[in-house]
């Protein structure tokens, strides 16, 4: 992680080695959510610091959304719904259950301004409410130099699509 950190400056300009890995040290929590996210390809990386005191914004940064997390439906919900066929699991759970959060549309959107993320890939995004209550569910990724988010049905999932996290730390 030290390594990708320091080959990857532009994503966390202003932010030290050493407070990162103080702030990880503090945290078995953490570190066990990271290990999740890298052991699922997701190559988390900085991509921000808060305004609390010493509280750094980890997200995955591979450059398709990470191998391991594919071919998943959105929520539990949607897994469900599913009569046949079902993927091995949700989104939703997943991230649940690694420690992370799935990104948001303007979290997706702002890792966009970091790289080029998703070109051949899509990742779910955290869907609000009032659309999947209607059954649907969102899902970004770039193509033509563009960021587009798009809707499917949440039980919906393709090898290509899965989810991309964050974690604060």
């Amino acid at each position: 992680m030290k390594a990708r950190f320091e080959q990857n400056m532009h994503r966390h300009q202003g932010i030290a080695w050493a407070d990162v890995q103080a702030r990880l040290e503090s945290s078995p929590a953490a570190l066990k959510a990271l290990q999740a996210m890298e052991a699922t390809g997701g190559e988390p990386d900085v991509i921000a610091q808060g305004p609390e005191a010493g509280r750094f914004t980890f997200c995955d940064c591979s450059a398709e959304s990470p191998a391991g997390r594919r071919s998943v439906c959105y929520d539990r919900e949607a897994l469900d719904s599913r009569k046949e066929h079902k993927p091995q699991g949700s989104a939703v759970e997943m991230a649940a259950t690694m420690g992370i959060d799935l990104l948001t549309e303007e979290q997706y959107r702002a890792l966009q301004k970091l790289g080029e993320f998703d070109t051949k890939t899509s990742s779910w995004v955290k869907t609000p409410p009032d659309v999947r209550s209607l059954g649907g569910a969102l899902f970004c990724d770039r193509r033509y130099d563009q960021v587009f988010v798009y809707h499917n049905g949440a039980q919906s999932y393709y090898a290509a699509r899965g989810f991309r996290g964050s974690l604060r730390v």
